[in-house]
């Protein structure tokens, strides 16, 4: 593996990236408020299956196929920032709150949470991008590692970093938003905030540069 000169900023610097708020940390939390507290769990967990995909391909060089084709970059850009939309939307138009539905499928919900968040990480090219920008700087070419392995190890850890504080802000949304919900009226406010929030996010890829 690298050595202790190149860990530790590596570990100080996916410190802070993991603290940041990003659109993983804030999908999560926008899925709890709409849909509960099981959802947000399952979407962090799709964030953070999809995110090996992302791993594989910067170890692998994949990712610079997003730097060298523009248009490629572009088509996964309008295709995510869509679906982001189209599912903040549905939130948003629905008039019955999610989590008070007397519907018994909260394994449905959980796997579409699921799918919904994988299909969402995958369709995001900066996600590819970061981490084929971040990760190869922590390699050490003289390593016994290969360098592709080398990133996919500290991609593991980066992943799990993002993931554990993905779960914290799902915790502390679930503990906000508890005991409001028992309102009908109020859970229907946090289920389109929640909508609010997938639209900024899809927004915010949709008008993003490279």
């Amino acid at each position: 593996m690298p050595p202790a000169e190149l860990m530790v900023p590596f570990f100080v610097a996916s410190a802070i990236f993991a603290c940041i708020p990003g659109p993983g940390m804030l999908y999560a939390a926008a899925q709890t408020m709409a849909s509960g507290r099981r959802a947000g769990w399952y979407s962090a967990f799709g964030f953070h299956l999809a995110s090996y995909g992302h791993i594989a391909a910067a170890a692998f060089g994949v990712s610079i196929l997003l730097e060298l084709v523009p248009a490629l970059f572009m088509a996964m850009k309008v295709i995510g920032a869509a679906y982001l939309i189209w599912l903040g939307t549905k939130y948003l138009i629905d008039p019955t709150p999610v989590m008070q539905s007397r519907k018994p499928i909260p394994d449905v919900r959980a796997a579409k949470a699921l799918k919904d968040s994988m299909v969402v990480e995958v369709l995001n090219p900066k996600s590819a991008l970061f981490y084929l920008a971040f990760l190869p700087q922590f390699t050490d070419a003289s390593a016994a590692l290969p360098q592709w392995a080398q990133i996919v190890v500290l991609g593991f850890v980066v992943n799990m970093m993002f993931t554990v504080t993905d779960a914290i802000l799902i915790e502390m949304s679930h503990a906000a938003v508890r005991k409001l919900r028992e309102s009908e009226r109020v859970a229907l406010v946090l289920q389109r905030i929640g909508g609010g929030i997938l639209i900024v996010l899809g927004l915010n890829l949709a008008f993003a540069r490279q």
